[in-house]
This record gives structure tokens, C-alpha cells and sequence, in this order.
């Protein structure tokens, strides 16, 4: 079983959302799952400049380190997605992630997959973003599984950390559950049907244009 996490603190796996991310990656060891890390912070994962060129060839034109997070949201069976709460969003360098991720939304390829969210905020309010990231997912094609939010100031004081370690160990051990089991999420299959059949609609509208993803929904029977 693989599991991706992709945290876009600035700070990486030593900030606040490191230290809260960092205990469910623990508990998704323990119970046998192989987890691999991506810090944005440290790859080069520039914003969408809304070119076109991955619906029309499959292939984005920027020459960065987006190619390997797109490889490994395919090769996964879970992710994990981890950002602070910036006014009432994931940071800049997450933003710029999702938004490379046209072509996956489009293309609709992901499917038996799970995914979970973590936030830490500065105050109260992380559920907008935790919302957000589990959208974000389930558009992808991603059952989600649940997300975890803190205050981050919380997760550099010992005795008040705890808590919410556990419950991101929670999470973790319930991610891994989830995928061992198969399990369904009959409350998420309109959202998913709406998805799909508002990005097939997509594909017939602009079948002249985006020439590679409308081939690809042709191919796999599903136009």
C-alpha cells in the first residue's frame, strides 16, 4: 500500500502542519502502509499559466517538479494533503499545485483511491480549508476519508499537542482502514456522478480543441 502526503508549508515537515501531519504518517507506518513525503517548499512547483497545452497533448508545458507530484497521485492508493490556513485558504505554494492539476480533473483517471486533508490555522476557522482540500480531492476522484485541523500555535506546546496527535493518528490508522477494506462512501457518489458528467459535458464542448483528453474519455468508453 502507498501513501503520498503533500504538505505546502513553507516550513516544510518542522513547521506547525509538519508537526500535526507528522503523526498521522506515523500511525500509517505502524500499520504497514509506505509512505513517501513531498515538501513543496523544497520542489519547484510553479502556478498554471493557463496554456492549454496538457488538454491538448496530456503534457504540461512547465518543465517542473509538478511531474513527479502528478506520477505519484496516480501511483498512490492514499494522499494526504497538508497545508496551513492562509486567509481562509491553503498557502501559495499548495494553491499552485492544485491548479496544475487541470489535467487530472479533466481527464477524470483517478479512481479507487482515498484521501484525507490536514490544517493547522493560526485561530479558529480551519474547517473552510479542511472543506476546500477534501473538495479538492474528491474532484480528482478521491473517496475522502476525513481531515484534521489544530491551532498551530498548540503543536509547539507539549501538553496541548497531544490531543491533536491523536487525532491525526486517528486519521492515519482510518486512511489505511479504508483502503485495505475497499471501503464505500455512498453519501460522496452524487458529487462524483456530478463531477464526471460535468467534465464528459466539458469534453464534448471542446472536443476540438482539447484533441488529447477528449480521445482519452473516447478510448476508455465513457464518450
Amino acid at each position: 500500500m502507498k501513501i503520498t502526503a503533500i504538505i505546502g508549508s513553507p516550513h516544510g515537515m518542522k513547521g506547525q502542519t509538519g508537526i500535526l501531519l507528522e503523526g498521522m504518517l506515523d500511525a500509517m507506518r505502524k500499520a504497514g502502509a509506505e509512505v513517501t513525503t513531498y515538501e513543496l517548499s523544497k520542489m519547484n512547483v510553479g502556478p498554471c499559466r493557463g496554456c492549454d497545452a496538457c488538454h491538448h497533448t496530456g503534457t504540461c508545458a512547465i518543465d517542473d517538479d509538478y511531474k513527479i507530484i502528478r506520477a505519484a497521485l496516480l501511483a498512490s492508493d492514499g494522499v494526504v494533503i497538508a497545508s496551513p490556513n492562509y486567509f481562509v485558504n491553503v498557502s501559495a505554494q499548495m494553491k499552485a499545485m492544485i491548479d496544475r492539476c487541470c489535467g487530472l480533473i479533466h481527464l477524470q483517471i483517478i479512481e479507487g483511491k482515498y484521501g484525507a486533508a490536514v490544517v493547522t490555522s493560526g485561530g479558529p476557522g480551519s474547517d473552510e480549508v479542511e472543506a476546500y482540500t477534501l473538495r479538492y480531492l474528491r474532484s480528482l476522484g478521491f473517496a475522502t476519508v476525513g481531515s484534521v485541523g489544530a491551532l498551530g500555535w498548540q503543536m509547539r506546546v507539549d501538553d496541548m499537542k497531544e490531543p491533536n496527535l491523536q487525532a491525526a493518528a486517528q486519521l492515519g490508522a482510518e486512511l489505511v482502514s479504508a483502503i485495505k477494506e475497499g471501503r464505500q462512501y455512498p453519501e460522496q457518489a452524487p458529487e462524483r456522478a456530478a463531477t464526471i458528467e460535468r467534465m464528459k459535458q466539458l469534453m464534448i464542448a471542446q472536443k476540438d480543441r482539447w484533441t488529447f483528453e477528449y480521445q482519452s474519455w473516447v478510448e476508455r468508453g465513457r464518450i
